[in-house]
């Protein structure tokens, strides 16, 4: 398997506090990874240092064997990462069409499989809203609109930040649907979630963060029988 996304013990702050204490990770070609762990445990801190929101302080970070560490996030996203954040950051003046059209523009290639139309083919509630404004849309279509507007840009490498928090279960099993359909098309996903019931239904395999380190990681079927991991690092 190609290795697409390797992060190497990479330590990230805060100002003074220290949230990473030496992360490691990888992402094959394909798969669909998840970093599992409760709140506040260094989930979203991670994908805000492979993004180069938050710059690590030390460690590397490899896409495809090119160091992202460094770069200014505009610039990893051109080298191929799309980023959905657990808030969404929808434009809430512009309609559903208009997030689209702007990712498209700004988009690291042209040609590529995902159109404006092969994303209302995946979000059907998007098309019938493609002239509502962000503001007018539900927590639910607002995710799916981040989801299609990472995918404009046609990346190779898709981080999405808790995306079952908050949406109603009809909506939860739509976006298992979606994130499988997100896979065929040879899009690789890693993805940062504590339910741990969604990720096992989409990830191949996962990694436990715990106080900015990984604790554990395997195959998701072995994470799910293993009570002792499960309570330890991912009961509320």
């Amino acid at each position: 398997m190609t290795t697409i996304l390797e992060v190497r013990e990479i330590v990230t702050r805060y100002g003074q506090s220290q949230v990473l204490h030496g992360v490691s990770l990888v992402v094959g070609q394909g798969e669909v990874v998840s970093l599992l762990g409760r709140n506040g445990v260094g989930k979203t801190t991670t994908f805000r240092s492979i993004m180069g929101l938050t710059p690590p302080r030390s460690g590397s970070i490899l896409l495809k064997g090119t160091e992202l560490v460094g770069r200014k996030p505009f610039e990893i996203a051109k080298l191929g990462v799309g980023y959905v954040p657990d808030d969404r950051r929808i434009f809430p003046d512009l309609t559903a069409e208009e997030n689209l059209e702007m990712a498209r523009r700004l988009a690291k290639r042209s040609g590529g499989q995902w159109t404006i139309e092969r994303v209302y083919k995946l979000f059907p509630v998007l098309e019938r809203l493609r002239a509502s404004k962000g503001t007018c849309l539900s927590g639910g279509e607002q995710k799916m609109l981040a989801i299609g507007r990472a995918l404009m840009k046609n990346p190779d490498l898709i981080l999405l930040d808790e995306p079952v928090e908050g949406l109603a279960p009809l909506v939860v099993r739509n976006l298992v649907e979606v994130i499988r359909e997100i896979q065929r098309s040879e899009v690789t996903i890693l993805l940062a979630d504590q339910n741990l019931k969604f990720c096992r239904k989409v990830a191949g395999r996962g990694y436990i963060i715990e106080k900015g380190l990984i604790h554990y990681q395997g195959d998701m079927e072995s994470i799910w029988q293993n009570e002792e991991i499960v309570r330890k690092y991912l009961a509320v």
